[in-house]
């Protein structure tokens, strides 16, 4: 059994209490607010509306850019990109000249709250849709003692003991490898989380989806409408078993297409091979990653590399003059306001209108998987996002809330 009479646990300069039930942080991968909204007033969430009327119901802000990796890197850290490293899914790193995915450990400069819980004598238990977040938020943990597990839906078939914490997850839960494209993906998590609360008893638990429905679907249509009423149900299990659960999201979602359906861009790289030549400049969308039909590397947040010599605020100033551009500064100035490593953005960081992303060259996005109108994230515009606690606690109001707050309140709660 677990003792109740641990010290706090030290992440990043923050004291995190060890709880005395599970703590659970749940991240619905692009949970705009009014997904929830509407879902309950539907009637299909049962659970999350009696948890907002008997515990404590905010609105918080993500990290920017509002992206999955550097979002769930500040969840399981509990600290700013500026903190952790992961600013993006994507980088370009000046000293090799390579545009890379940032999904490999040696670009978190953070431990995570489940590290630092781990070596203090915690079990943690990490359950992840995509297998691009798995090896991130995993870092810090070993699984030859049964008290760390560490597994995504997208491989689950084949998972090991020793690099997991679980051999082939997906037999273990009865339940096949979903498909990377599917509501199931995340469904997987759910019940995956369900099984380890229940069999395994972790102290510390972190479950994060994929933004798969939330990419295709407003929240009036009926597949939007039935991911959340099977997230209802799994999330009643969690809350019956005893668990502290903070849900929260990672960024929100909006619409961004035009009358016709076809995707709102605005395409940056063009722009400054007119204004400055071909190639001198480099635009940097921090959304790329393997998984186009999700957005074909399209969202509200872009950075670029200026030559050298460039004129920065005449580029500035002709950016902000464009009207699907909602904000362009200068690196020195997104560093401060958004809290980001400067050596892992360009010169400049571009946020686009709440309609519209930004695109590099128009011939470079591959968008013959968008079989919807786009639906996006990235910028302020979808900042927005739930943090409710099954629980009554005391929380700020937004902005001073942050999603990355999930592990604080949830082990604050699981310590009363």
């Amino acid at each position: 059994m677990t003792k109740t009479t641990h010290a706090p646990v030290m992440v990043n300069d923050r004291a995190y209490p060890w709880p005395k039930v599970p703590a659970i942080a749940i991240c619905l991968d692009g949970c705009e607010p009014a997904y929830l909204e509407v879902a309950i007033k539907d009637g299909l969430m049962p659970t999350l509306k009696r948890m907002r009327e008997t515990g404590t119901d905010r609105l918080a802000h993500s990290v920017i850019p509002s992206f999955t990796n550097p979002n769930n890197l500040s969840i399981a850290t509990g600290r700013p990109p500026a903190v952790h490293g992961i600013c993006g899914n994507y980088l370009y790193e000046p000293e090799t000249g390579q545009e890379v995915m940032m999904n490999d450990v040696r670009f978190l400069r953070a431990p995570t709250v489940f590290a630092k819980f781990y070596e203090a004598g915690a079990r943690v238990a990490v359950v992840t849709a995509k297998d691009k977040l798995r090896a991130l938020l995993g870092a810090g943990l070993k699984f030859d003692d049964d008290r760390a597990k560490c597994f995504s839906a997208e491989k689950s078939d084949s998972s090991t003991k020793a690099e997991h914490g679980q051999d082939a997850a997906s037999k273990w839960l009865n339940m096949p490898q979903p498909e990377v494209y599917s509501a199931e993906l995340s469904e997987f998590v759910f019940a995956a989380g369900v099984k380890l609360l229940r069999e395994w008893k972790p102290d510390v638990m972190y479950l994060t989806t994929t933004d798969y429905v939330q990419h295709k679907y407003a929240p009036e249509q009926p597949e939007a409408k039935a991911f959340y009423k099977m997230f209802d149900k799994y999330l009643g299990e969690l809350d019956a078993l005893g668990a502290a659960i903070v849900v929260t999201a990672d960024h929100g979602m909006k619409p961004k297409h035009d009358a016709k359906g076809d995707p709102a861009v605005i395409y940056v790289q063009d722009l400054l091979d007119t204004w400055l030549g071909e190639g001198k400049a480099r635009v940097i969308l921090p959304i790329t990653d393997p998984y186009v039909v999700h957005h074909g590397a399209l969202g509200g947040f872009g950075t670029a590399y200026l030559p050298e010599g460039a004129n920065q605020a005449e580029i500035i100033a002709r950016l902000a003059a464009r009207p699907e551009i909602l904000e362009v500064m200068s690196k020195a100035e997104a560093v401060r306001r958004f809290e980001l490593p400067g050596d892992r953005i360009g010169d400049i960081v571009m946020i686009s209108t709440e309609g519209m992303t930004i695109g590099t060259s128009a011939h470079r996005h591959d968008l013959a998987a968008l079989k919807e109108p786009l639906r996006s994230h990235g910028g302020l515009t979808e900042q927005e996002v739930p943090f409710i606690v099954n629980r009554v606690i005391d929380l700020p109001n937004q902005p001073v809330l942050r999603n990355f707050d999930a592990f604080f309140y949830a082990t604050t709660a699981a310590a009363l």
